[in-house]
């Protein structure tokens, strides 16, 4: 048994090695520079920006709000977090919203080709996958193979969550090493699937699982937890896209927002949540 404390460097080294799903990454959107956004004259207005952001990134993206605020008097970050694909299909049923956080390019691929996004989605940060498990442990799993015994309550995000996704993508690659039965063992043992990571999360903690699939920063978010690592060859790495909205509200303070995303404090802040720079 691998305790969190212990694998984090691992995950950072076999980000590499997990990249073999990874999307090519898009070109910049963010366009010009942002004018100020505040004058003197307006010193007694208050603007927000509103982002709408995929589950795992609520710790990170909620520091990352606090922070911009600090370095924006003024300024209130708002945001909306949930499963990539749900928060999407918000968007295009017309959500009041500045910026898109997505865990898939898919979601944000959607919404370009809607015509939603103000210009091509960047990619910002990445992430790796591991098996969490309750601190007791009920189930004495101690490595990846052992989700294929019978008995076993595995608790997924739905296939079509991001996490969900790439998790069953994971499952497949690893039958290729422990034969082709396993997939199907392992998925025969899936109790539950869950609208986001974060409800994955909750399940293990609250031991109505025996073991769940989710990415590291969630891990990184949830110490209380034991984690049993997914081999770097048989891993999927996510790729998370950023972008301003078509209807964007303040323009100029959405691209400060994502500008502030990609610059070397933001993504100080996300690595301090076990997220791994992009590809």
């Amino acid at each position: 048994m691998i305790r969190l404390s212990r694998i984090v460097i691992l995950l950072a080294v076999g980000a590499i090695a997990g990249a073999a799903c990874t999307r090519p990454a898009a070109g910049p959107s963010v366009g010009a520079p942002p004018s100020p956004l505040k004058t003197p004259e307006e010193a007694s207005q208050s603007h927000s920006v509103t982002v709408f952001a995929a589950a795992s990134l609520q710790d990170a993206f909620e520091a990352m709000g606090r922070a911009f605020e600090e370095g924006h008097p003024g300024v209130q970050a708002r945001f909306n977090f949930g499963s990539s694909r749900a928060l999407r299909f918000q968007i295009e049923e017309g959500a009041a919203a500045d910026v898109f956080a997505s865990a898939s390019p898919v979601e944000t691929d959607a919404l370009l080709s809607d015509g939603a996004l103000a210009g091509q989605p960047i990619p910002f940060a990445a992430n790796l996958l591991t098996i969490i498990l309750p601190p007791s442990n009920p189930a004495a799993i101690q490595s990846a193979q052992d989700l294929a015994r019978p008995g076993v309550k595995l608790v997924l995000a739905a296939e079509e969550v991001p996490v969900g996704t790439y998790a069953r993508l994971s499952i497949k690659k690893l039958a290729e090493e422990f034969g082709s039965s396993f997939e199907d063992a392992v998925l025969s043992n899936v109790v539950s699937n869950e609208d986001s990571v974060k409800q994955v999360v909750a399940k293990v903690q609250l031991g109505e699982a025996d073991a769940g699939i989710v990415y590291a920063s969630d891990a990184v978010a949830a110490p209380d937890l034991r984690i049993v690592p997914i081999p770097a060859d048989r891993n999927v790495t996510a790729v998370y896209p950023i972008a301003v909205l078509a209807r964007a509200s303040d323009p100029d303070l959405a691209n400060a927002f994502v500008i502030f995303v990609l610059s070397s404090r933001g993504q100080d802040v996300l690595r301090r949540w076990g997220f791994l720079p992009p590809p």
